[in-house]
């Protein structure tokens, strides 16, 4: 016997104020159901997902404050090689973020659960300066 699933889709919208870490696991438990694999992938090259700690706050401080120095905005003397500049000081340095984290996530989903450890949650990472309005397509296959 074969059993064939028909794959389900959505977009989550997460609503970012500038820089950090924003939660949406709760959002993503609401949705999902059944048995398989979630993927979610962030709809923009300025910001990247992360699975992290939930339980503690310093954990989302301490990793923004860490890639900040790791990649300082562009008016830092320290960043006068960059060439992409017109969209101001944080734009670059976004993109080179993004570059080192993961814009997709993929979660197995059991008995209608997402395998997620005990403080791991699902975060939206917010590289830019200004608030955006984020999409993340997700599907669960």
């Amino acid at each position: 016997m074969q059993i064939t699933t028909q794959p389900r889709s959505t977009e989550f919208t997460i609503e970012t104020s500038g820089p950090g870490l924003y939660e949406f696991t709760r959002e993503v438990a609401g949705w999902v159901s059944g048995e398989g694999l979630l993927t979610l992938l962030v709809r923009h090259t300025s910001c990247s997902l992360l699975i992290q700690e939930n339980a503690d706050p310093d954990v989302q401080r301490d990793l923004q404050e860490f890639f900040a120095r790791l990649v300082p905005p562009a008016d830092d003397p320290s960043m006068g090689w960059l060439r992409h500049v017109l969209e101001g000081p944080d734009d670059m340095p976004a993109h080179v973020k993004a570059a080192l984290l993961p814009v997709s996530l993929s979660i197995p989903v059991i008995s209608g659960r997402m395998a997620l450890g005990t403080w791991q949650g699902i975060y939206l990472f917010e590289h830019r300066a200004r608030p955006h309005r984020r999409k993340v397509a997700a599907m669960l296959r």
